[in-house]
């Protein structure tokens, strides 16, 4: 079957583009498995959001972040491509990173070309290294993998402060270096996004809700071009405008019944967090097990 990288290569060579919604947990991972998505991509900015609660502005250490991949790697099958900003310091850095992430299951790692600390890729105010040191970033990922299947996903926060043109030649640059998809950040028009397809690989688009991008469909976004689609927020921010609204309704009404038909009930909280499964393992294991103490 391969490993996952493998997995996720067979899956872009398909037609069309690969979907990814966001996650930032192990129960966010294995509901876009349970929705039908055949790849998942884990979000800097969600982790950043739900673990810290702060902001996409570098404040998530790698190890916070490597924490959270394993859990989600282990509560889903799928294919997960890994935010990594920065590679987390220079291409020594770099390195380590990609070993330590390759060893917790991910299918693909995702790094930029931003200034430490960055910020996300939709905020003002964004700086970007030069090309030479982001190349040496990419050299190093590519030299620490173990596994050739790992996809290197090299992203470009140029469009921002130099343009257009200078982030698709970056983009290039990147490719010829050896990435194996090119992400360029924050287009701002359909027009851009066309442009960007015309690079020599596979692209990545970012779909990210109220940001600089046009919001397409995963269908427009494949008969423009693109390989792979992340919708990198949408269900964490889904999740928080839930919380917000029901812990505004308890506070005010003090329970929660008038909210109640919209929580997932207690039979399905079961059924997506797998309680089934723990129980057939206490049948096999514990209703048999003697008492050793």
């Amino acid at each position: 079957m391969g490993g996952p990288g493998h997995r996720l290569r067979t899956l872009l060579a398909q037609p069309g583009a690969v979907v990814a919604p966001g996650a930032f947990s192990g129960l966010s991972a294995k509901m876009v498995e349970q929705a039908g998505f055949s790849a998942v991509y884990a979000s800097g900015a969600g982790v950043a959001n739900n673990l810290l609660g702060q902001p996409d502005v570098g404040l998530l250490t790698m190890t916070e972040m490597l924490e959270q991949i394993r859990h989600m790697t282990a509560a889903t099958s799928l294919p997960l491509v890994a935010d990594v900003d920065t590679g987390y310091g220079n291409p020594i850095n770099v390195h380590r990173t990609v070993q330590e992430f390759e060893a917790a299951g991910v299918a693909g790692i995702q790094i930029e070309d931003q200034v430490m600390p960055k910020r996300c890729g939709h905020f003002e105010g964004k700086e970007v290294v030069s090309t030479s040191a982001m190349v040496a970033k990419l050299q190093a990922a590519l030299e620490a993998r173990r596994d050739a299947d790992l996809l290197v996903i090299a992203r470009t926060d140029a469009r921002a402060k130099l343009g257009l043109e200078e982030a698709l030649d970056r983009a290039g640059r990147y490719l010829e270096t050896g990435a194996d998809m090119a992400f360029v950040e924050a287009p701002t028009s359909v027009e851009e996004l066309q442009e960007i397809t015309k690079l020599p690989g596979w692209t990545m688009a970012n779909m990210v809700e109220d940001g600089k991008t046009p919001l397409l469909t995963a269908e427009e976004l494949a008969e423009i071009g693109f390989k792979f689609v992340i919708f990198p927020n949408t269900a964490s921010r889904a999740a928080m405008r839930s919380m917000e609204e029901v812990l505004g309704l308890l506070k005010r009404e003090g329970g929660s019944g008038g909210f109640r038909n919209r929580l997932v009930s207690m039979a399905d909280r079961n059924r997506i967090t797998g309680l089934d499964s723990v129980r057939d393992l206490e049948s096999r294991y514990l209703d048999n097990s003697t008492d050793e103490s």
